[in-house]
Order: C-alpha cells, then structure tokens, then sequence
C-alpha cells in the first residue's frame, strides 16, 4: 500500500498588506517529512508512505501568487514522480484551510483539484484541516474522506493528522467508498470566542465522537472557520464523511443546527477589555504571573506582530514591571547582536514589516541577552528599558508557551505580568497564567470584527448581520453522484 504525503499550511489575514514569501515557510520535502515532529507518526504507520512536499509557515497575509505557484508546481511534479514509479494508493493532504493567495478565491480548491487531477477519479484523497479553515464545495467535491482538529487550543494536531491518515489506510484496506457531506452555516466568529475549553464550544465538539459511532459515519467535523479574510467562503460549517448517505444526512444537518443556535452564546474566555482596561486590572492584580495578551498583533492568527502599542503605553505610563514579549524587527536584533550583551543602546523597535499600519517606538535600552533559538530558527534579544524588558525576535514568531523563551534562560513563571503577542493562550501558558487577561488591541487580526471591511463573505453572515434565516441542508460531494 503506497500513500502519498503532501500539503500547505498556514493561515491569511486579509487587513494586511504584508504578503508571505518562499522564505517565511518551513518547507518539508520528501524524507524530510519522515523525520519531521510535525509529521512524526508518519514511520509507524502500516503503509509505504511517499513523501512529497508540505509547506508551513507563520500565519500573516496572503500568500504571494509566485510564492503559491513555486510550491503547487513542485507539489505536483513530485506527486506526478511518484506515480511514475508506481500506482498510489492514496494521497493524504495535511491543509489548513484558510490559506488565501494574493489574487486567488480559494487556495485550498485549486490546490486539492489539481492533486486530484493528477492521481484521477479513482485514487482515494484524505485531508486534515484546522478547525479554523473555511470551505467550498470546490474542495469538497474533490476529496473522499475529512476531518479537522477538534481542539482549540490546538492539542489534537498530530492525533487528527493520524486520524486522517489511518481513516485512508481502512478504506484502501476494505475498498469501501466513502463519501462526504457538508451543512454551511451562517455563522463566522474569532477563535478567542469559540475556544473549546470553554461552553459552548466545549459541548458542541464534546458531541463529534459520539457522532462518529453511529452506523455508517466515519468522522464529523465542526468547522469554526476563519474570520479575518474577506472571502466567499468565509463560513462556520458541520461536515461528515461516512457510507449511510441516510445517516450522514441526519446527523451533519443536526450538527449544524446546533452551532447556529448557539450562535449568541459565545464569549471571550479570559477577562477582556481594552489595552488600557486591561492594564489596569493587571496593576492591580495580587497574583502573578499575569500574562496578558496582545489579541490584535498575534501572529498566531495572522498578525504582523510588529506593532509596539502596549510597549509605548507602558513606557508612556511609567509600568516597569513587565516583560513585553514577541515584537518583530529584524533591524533591531541585527544592532543588538552587532554591538553585544551589556551595552546601552538607542534603538527604534517595530513598524518594519508594515509601517503604514504600525508605528515605531524609540527609546534608550541595556542589551541584557543574546540569544540564537535553534529549534524554531530565529535570533532574539532581551533588552531593558528602566526596568521593564522586552523579548524581540528577528522573525515572525508566536511566542505562545513558556519554552519560547528559554534560549534567553527567562523563567516566565517568575515573572509578575508577561504581555505576549497571542489571542487564547496555549495550555503551557495557561498552566501558569494568573490570571489571562486579554486586551483587544488594533491589528490585522483585531477582535472587534464587526468593524472589519466586510465585501466578499455570504450576507448574511452573524455577527456581521444579525437577521440570519438557517434551515440546514446537507450538500454531497460531487464524488458520491459517480
């Protein structure tokens, strides 16, 4: 049994001008996936896995179109390689889901349609999304089987891409032809406010395993979408793979219902409020570590992450008692590394990657520490301004658990109030957050999203409009005519 392995990963903020390049991803290619972490359950699996191609970076703005065509093109003629050699079996694509390509309506479709021309009709194709992509019946008029994280945080990453894989060895196993269904719903909400540790998001995707029990279904799926692109297929969706069109039918329309009517009933997790809100209570606050998060700068959403509003607000009101962490500015780290540890310096720090949205903040600092993080590639400094520090980055990077800053040997733990560039907190920070507290700060991925240019997205969408008419009807994949 031979399964071809491939994919793009990321996610696309369209209130960005700054596009994504070759050079922000992380690309796997070939025997690089098997010795991967990202992909380590790939050398236990039962079948003879090819490797080809897959693409991962840093959420941001749109991919550029060259950069896209540059991956798609050796994508394909790796997978048109392996096929030479011998048939495949299957093909498994590790996507995301909200990838959008600087003038380009659905990345992912052209992306899964060109894979499925190239393998044909017959040949079984898996994908994996997050739960944060958004769909079409482009892409699901290609595909056999789906399914999508199930946590957010994002805990089940490896266990749903093996989910995906192992759902594809069965059906090339028993020969079964599974088909998949979907149910759009007129919902599109931040993941800030649809998190799963907390209800109602917690009940809804506490229902899919159960779902995944009844006769003739495979795996349901709860797709909450992603907010900050302003694209047609911009949509929360329920979507279901299985053999009982009957049953698939039933429980995908019910699945689908039951988000929309919770539709009101989402809220922040964390205490929310403005930067200067948020600060307050920090001050005041008896407990540490406070982490506070910078919510409309997060690079994990698809931020810039060059903003320095909060560390202007705290050099402007005199708080010295916190650790600023996750500015990018490559200018910056290079002049700390030029003149060394322990020197005091003027520097400019952020607005460098998208100076007509930001705005550089300038001031005089100790370069307290150097440090290069070789895991995740990326050189970073600890500067000190009067007593309050900051961690800067030379590249884009989500500074979400405490690890991140260990190459600088800071122990977040010990600290009274960390303000991170993040939206909800990974379980490692929220392990030591006391409390989380987020701030709803401008950005490419700001919160207030009703606020957003909105020209592309369904009308009606909630919350962008709130008379939204749902009855919920299930659409097949073309596949399941033929």
């Amino acid at each position: 049994m031979r399964i071809a392995v491939g994919g793009l990963h990321t996610e696309c903020s369209t209130y960005t001008d700054v596009l994504q390049k070759t050079e922000d991803f992380k690309v796997l290619r070939g025997d690089d996936l098997m010795i991967s972490d990202f992909f380590s359950f790939l050398p236990h699996s039962s079948a003879t896995i090819v490797p080809l191609l897959h693409a991962r970076s840093t959420p941001g703005g749109a991919v550029s179109r060259t950069t896209y065509d540059q991956f798609k093109t050796e994508f394909l003629m790796k997978l048109e390689l392996a096929l030479g050699e011998a048939p495949i079996d299957g093909l498994y694509l590790a996507m995301h889901g909200a990838v959008h390509v600087d003038g380009m309506d659905d990345a992912e479709g052209d992306w899964i349609e060109a894979a499925r021309k190239c393998v044909g009709p017959n040949c079984p194709i898996s994908v994996s999304f997050d739960l944060h992509g958004n769909l079409s019946q482009r892409i699901i008029d290609q595909i056999d089987l789906f399914t999508a994280f199930r946590h957010a945080p994002h805990i089940d990453t490896l266990e749903t891409m093996e989910r995906a894989l192992n759902n594809l060895i069965k059906v090339i196993e028993t020969g079964e032809r599974p088909i998949v269904g979907w149910v759009p719903i007129p919902v599109l909400l931040p993941g800030e406010r649809t998190s799963t540790i907390d209800e109602p998001a917690k009940s809804l995707y506490g229902q899919l395993g159960e779902i995944d029990k009844v006769d003739g279904i495979t795996d349901a799926s709860l797709m909450v979408g992603y907010v900050w692109a302003d694209v047609q297929r911009a949509n929360a969706a329920a979507v279901i793979t299985g053999t009982n069109r009957s049953n698939m039918k039933s429980e995908v329309e019910k699945l689908a219902q039951s988000y929309f009517d919770a539709r009101n009933d989402f809220k922040f997790g964390p205490t929310t409020g403005t930067l200067e809100e948020m600060m307050s209570i920090a001050q005041n606050c008896e407990t540490a570590p406070v982490v506070l998060t910078d919510s409309g700068d997060n690079p994990g959403g698809g931020g810039v992450g060059d903003r320095a509003c909060v560390l202007k607000y705290c050099t402007d009101n005199n708080i010295r008692d916190a650790l600023i962490i996750g500015i990018a500015d490559a200018p910056a780290v290079q002049q700390c590394f030029k003149l060394g540890e322990g020197v005091f310096t003027d520097i400019w720090l952020g607005a460098t990657l998208d100076p007509t949205r930001s705005k550089p903040w300038h001031g005089h600092v100790r370069i307290e520490k150097l440090a290069t993080d070789n895991k995740r590639g990326n050189k970073v400094a600890l500067l000190n301004c009067n007593g309050l520090r900051l961690i800067i980055s030379d590249r884009r990077y989500t500074f979400h658990d405490p690890e991140n800053v260990e190459p600088l040997g800071v122990d977040l733990a010990k600290e009274r109030l960390v303000v991170i560039k993040c939206g909800y907190i990974s379980a490692g920070m929220a392990a030591i957050a006391n409390p989380n507290l987020m701030a709803l700060t401008d950005g490419a991925v700001n919160q207030d999203i009703t606020t957003l240019e909105n020209q592309n997205r369904p009308n009606p969408t909630f919350p962008f409009q709130t008379e939204c008419a749902f009855e919920p009807r299930c659409q097949f994949s073309a596949r399941a005519q033929k």
